[in-house]
């Protein structure tokens, strides 16, 4: 079966993507993985049909994070983001699709995606790696304040869906008209439809972080994180292992992809909460651009593997995006949670819930005093003991296997019943 998969976003938004293509590949299907073109080397790495797809997504996030928790604002911006390289992303998704025996897309390329789907005949899945368009009494829209009641939990999930078509929908008109493209139907993958089954959806989450709600329709499958079973190949920085191997175990600073306006403040109370606590730490500045010199006790770094670096770590502070998240709790670690946008501070939320780090600190409310008394917290037994058993759990559990037979089992189904 020849699979193209879309997808679109920070390197947390493809990482899931690579392991399930190889397993998609060992099992004999061919695989394109359509991706922002900086993601190019890491896709070709792992010998993984790469469809460069234009745009920054440095500049998304940057757009993203000055829009923070709104998910009106937070549909704005993708939406000016997606009209600016809207007509040549859609070009650069059709051909990667030409050939397709399946399309796989994500939460930016539902619409896009599904309607190519339909156009061809063929199947699509939607994997999604925070809870979106799987409506539920038992929580509300990932930007939505937790705590209300099961009826109006149920009303964010329906607007949220909606806001997403109608968007997607307007988006598309302008793209068309100001580049004179034909006019087009669109298709919502998850409405009613008489001649073809529902779009099915493949949740990349571990049920131990978040269960399937009994209010989900059968299309719905939580699989588990999609996660390498091991990887030698990495080779850290000499000046990682010397780190590690000088000293107790440090903390792990990582926000990721995140563009802040506020990045110097967030660096200088991250320096001084890992002094006042008196820890060792090493900060990944990821996409920030701070630079910061190295010390004693403080290893600056642009980047390292997660999967390889945090089973090294006592604790590690994150952003709370889905992957990171996963990683940091597949390590057995306490994760501290600071999120600055989207699906962040519910992934915060859950990682509280289930005992595996204290409270989050939104980025806005992030203080010297707030996140020391958090580092210290993530020093408790409990939370030790929790996070270790949640990690042994994700690390039993057989996430991307899980998600290829639900992928096999529907385009089989599909093909019989067309």
């Amino acid at each position: 079966m020849k699979i193209t998969i879309l997808t679109y976003g920070s390197r947390g938004d493809v990482q899931p993507f690579l392991p399930l293509s190889v397993r998609l590949m060992e099992e004999g299907h061919s695989v394109k993985l359509a991706a922002p073109f900086r993601f190019k080397a890491l896709v070709e790495e792992h010998k993984i049909g790469f469809v460069p797809l234009t745009g920054d997504p440095e500049d998304l996030s940057r757009r993203l994070n000055n829009a923070g928790h709104n998910f009106v604002k937070l549909l704005q911006e993708l939406m000016k983001h997606a009209i600016e390289i809207g007509a040549d992303v859609w070009r650069q998704t059709e051909e990667a699709c030409k050939d397709a025996d399946l399309i796989i897309h994500t939460f930016t390329h539902a619409v896009g995606g599904h309607t190519l789907a339909r156009e061809k005949s063929i199947p699509d899945i939607h994997i999604q790696t925070f809870p979106m368009f799987t409506p539920t009494g038992d929580y509300p829209n990932i930007t939505m304040p937790q705590g209300m009641p099961r009826r109006l939990n149920r009303l964010t999930h329906r607007f949220s869906a909606k806001m997403t078509w109608w968007t997607s929908r307007i988006g598309f008109e302008q793209v068309r008209r100001r580049v004179k493209l034909p006019k087009r139907k669109l298709y919502w993958p998850f409405a009613a439809d008489p001649f073809r089954p529902r779009t099915p959806i493949l949740c990349a989450w571990s049920p131990s972080v978040l269960p399937a709600s009994k209010d989900w329709p059968p299309n719905v499958h939580v699989t588990g994180y999609y996660f390498f079973s091991h990887n030698n190949s990495y080779q850290p920085p000499a000046e990682l292992l010397a780190f590690l191997q000088a000293g107790k175990q440090p903390v792990c600073v990582t926000f990721g992809s995140m563009v802040n306006r506020d990045k110097e403040k967030i660096d200088y109370i991250v320096r001084e909460s890992l002094k006042q606590t008196g820890k060792r730490g090493i900060i990944l500045s990821g996409w920030s651009g701070i630079d910061q010199p190295s010390s004693q006790d403080l290893l600056s770094l642009k980047a390292a593997l997660h999967a390889w670096l945090l089973p090294y770590c006592k604790m590690v502070i994150h952003h709370g995006g889905a992957g990171t998240t996963g990683a940091g709790l597949r390590a057995g670690i306490p994760n501290v949670v600071v999120p600055f946008l989207g699906d962040q501070p519910f992934w915060g939320e859950r990682v509280y819930a289930i005992g595996a780090g204290p409270k989050p600190i939104l980025v806005k409310d992030l203080s010297v005093e707030k996140l020391s008394r958090a580092i210290e917290e993530g020093e408790e037994e409990f939370l030790r003991k929790t996070a270790k058993a949640i990690g042994d759990q994700i690390a039993s559990e057989e996430g991307t296997g899980e998600a290829v037979k639900w992928i096999e089992k529907y385009s089989n189904n599909f093909q019989r019943s067309h």
